[in-house]
């Protein structure tokens, strides 16, 4: 059995397979496990790639059911106790799985994942500091994606929401881990490769709909939004976004129409965006969501 299974969720996305996969086969821990989940792909390059892969890489082939549904998919195929979901257009640098498995192998089982810095290239580009606040992460996915997480914990949480076709999977997700009580440390080195793209699910989808994707997360956790429960939390756990802005922002979130809510924050990341083309390239550091 692998110490590590990586679990590639793929749609039409054969154009960045070769770049993900060297980085894997760079990896200086060799103890792992590849599956690719094929969310019903369309493309002929695509179908192509994935039909020319070595062997002795596992690939799962589905109906298009969306993201959550693909990761779903790995991590139920996934033989190994901890598992890395890669999404098939980023890449690792060379220390991830060393670095990660370690961290997780003498973490205590309440530990349920590990996070990197990660360096964000694309629409986007600079340093991403990840962390874990259970506060913060009700307000602002404060995550990446891209961790390794406990097998166990997954399973526990009930995997990721497959109806959340539109995005903020992760994010839902990341909350119900704390929510069970799970906690997550970080790797503070930069060892995950993000690609940012106006074509990707962030900006031309989950960033238009964050008003209505926002609202879905807090009815299903009601409990965790009201107001006494948020102040509990805050004073247990503070993190880095203040108590009254948080609240400033629940308020504003139930005042305001989904749309008017959500276009306020897609301007303000792409603001961002413009702001980033108008700078030179470095190591800025930007936020993780």
């Amino acid at each position: 059995m692998p110490a590590v299974s990586i679990v590639v969720p793929c749609y039409n996305g054969g154009r960045f397979l070769d770049a993900l996969l060297a980085s894997i086969a760079a990896q200086s821990f060799r103890d792992f496990e590849i599956v690719i989940v094929d969310d019903g792909s369309t493309e002929p390059l695509t179908r192509q790639k994935l039909a020319a892969l070595q062997p002795d890489i596992r690939v799962i082939h589905q109906k298009n059911r969306g993201l959550a549904a693909a990761r779903n998919a790995g991590f139920s195929a996934a033989a190994a106790d901890f598992v890395l979901p890669v999404d098939c257009d980023d890449t690792l640098e060379p220390a991830h799985l060393a670095e990660t498995y370690a961290a997780l192998k003498k973490a205590p089982r309440d530990v349920g994942f590990v996070h990197t810095h990660e360096r964000i290239v694309g629409a986007r580009t600079g340093v991403a500091k990840p962390y874990f606040n259970a506060f913060d992460q009700l307000f602002v996915n404060r995550l990446s994606y891209c961790m390794l997480i406990r097998k166990q914990a997954w399973r526990a949480v009930g995997g990721y929401d497959e109806t959340m076709r539109d995005g903020y999977e992760d994010w839902e997700f990341n909350i119900r881990l704390a929510k069970a009580g799970f906690r997550g440390i970080g790797v503070e080195k930069v060892l995950f490769v993000y690609l940012v793209s106006n074509e990707g699910m962030l900006m031309s989808r989950s960033s238009r709909m964050h008003g209505v994707l926002w609202r879905r997360m807090r009815e299903k956790h009601p409990e965790l939004y009201r107001v006494p429960a948020l102040i509990r939390l805050w004073r247990k756990q503070p993190g880095q976004i203040g108590l009254l802005l948080a609240l400033a922002l629940l308020a504003a979130a139930r005042a305001l129409p989904d749309a008017w809510f959500g276009a306020g924050v897609h301007w303000v990341r792409q603001r961002r965006l413009s702001l980033q083309e108008k700078q030179p390239a470095g190591g800025k550091l930007v936020p993780a969501d």
